[in-house]
């Protein structure tokens, strides 16, 4: 339930800080606010997980789901100065209750090499959660964004090219740090057959294939086509739920993050 606790919390963080990057003034103000309820719908889930699996994290997923719902109501009156810095209140209390809930999963599981882990290997460890749930976050944003133009057609297609290219530079840091911690993790001890495994599933399909579908969802809006677009981003979505899930789990029982 740490585990989940953890997920739950960098994917509100992650949503909320890639709903700051779409403009108020290019977007109509229901896609913020209905998403808030989101991160709220995350954070209270969160917290209920939290009180025993993750004490840490329990003020925190609190505080984020009350952020969003007060967020969500300054959307509503249509207070777009407001919401956006709730928007960043949401981000940060979601991004440090992550960061409190993996503290208490990590000291599950401390093994002699991690007692002797190096100031690289923490600072790898502390960015996990950072970079993943940027990469959870701009892409589940970006697919609801994608899905928010059937209700409003008439906006501009930049506010989603910019979320792509948001998910393309998450995907790369989760990449470097991933790879990183890939290599310092097969150097450190030998990973099984079943580890290669699921690193191929992890790789192949929560990383490399989320940057293929990016190249051919920015393809497809120059056509443009953003019902066929926001197709693309639901599979994308999937891969980096399924990518990132596969990490958080080969992570907790390894030394480096994977």
């Amino acid at each position: 339930m740490a585990l989940l606790t953890e997920f739950l919390l960098r994917l509100s963080f992650g949503l909320a800080a890639g709903m700051t990057i779409a403009s108020p003034r290019l977007v109509t103000s229901g896609y913020f606010r209905n998403h808030l309820y989101v991160t709220l719908g995350l954070s209270a889930l969160a917290a209920l997980l939290s009180r025993v699996a993750a004490p840490a994290a329990f003020g925190w997923a609190i505080c984020s789901a009350v952020l969003s719902y007060v967020g969500a109501v300054c959307w509503l009156y249509e207070k777009p100065r407001a919401g956006v810095a709730l928007l960043y209140g949401v981000a940060i209390v979601g991004a440090v209750g992550s960061l409190a809930a993996m503290s208490g999963v990590d000291s599950l599981h401390v093994t002699g090499a991690a007692a002797e882990a190096s100031g690289v290997l923490e600072w790898l460890r502390f960015l996990q959660p950072i970079t993943s749930g940027l990469l959870l976050g701009t892409t589940t944003a970006a697919m609801l964004l994608g899905h928010w133009y059937l209700n409003a057609p008439g906006m501009q297609l930049a506010p989603l090219r910019e979320l792509l290219l948001a998910m393309a530079a998450a995907v790369a840091l989760q990449t470097l740090l991933c790879g990183a911690g890939l290599v310092g993790e097969a150097s450190s001890q030998a990973l099984s057959t079943q580890d290669w495994l699921f690193l191929l599933l992890r790789w192949s399909f929560g990383l490399i294939g989320v940057i293929v579908l990016i190249y051919l969802t920015w393809k497809t809006l120059e056509i443009p086509n953003t019902q066929s677009a926001t197709g693309i981003l639901y599979v994308a979505v999937i891969g980096t739920f399924v990518g990132e899930t596969m990490s958080l789990l080969l992570s907790a029982e390894s030394v480096y993050p994977v």
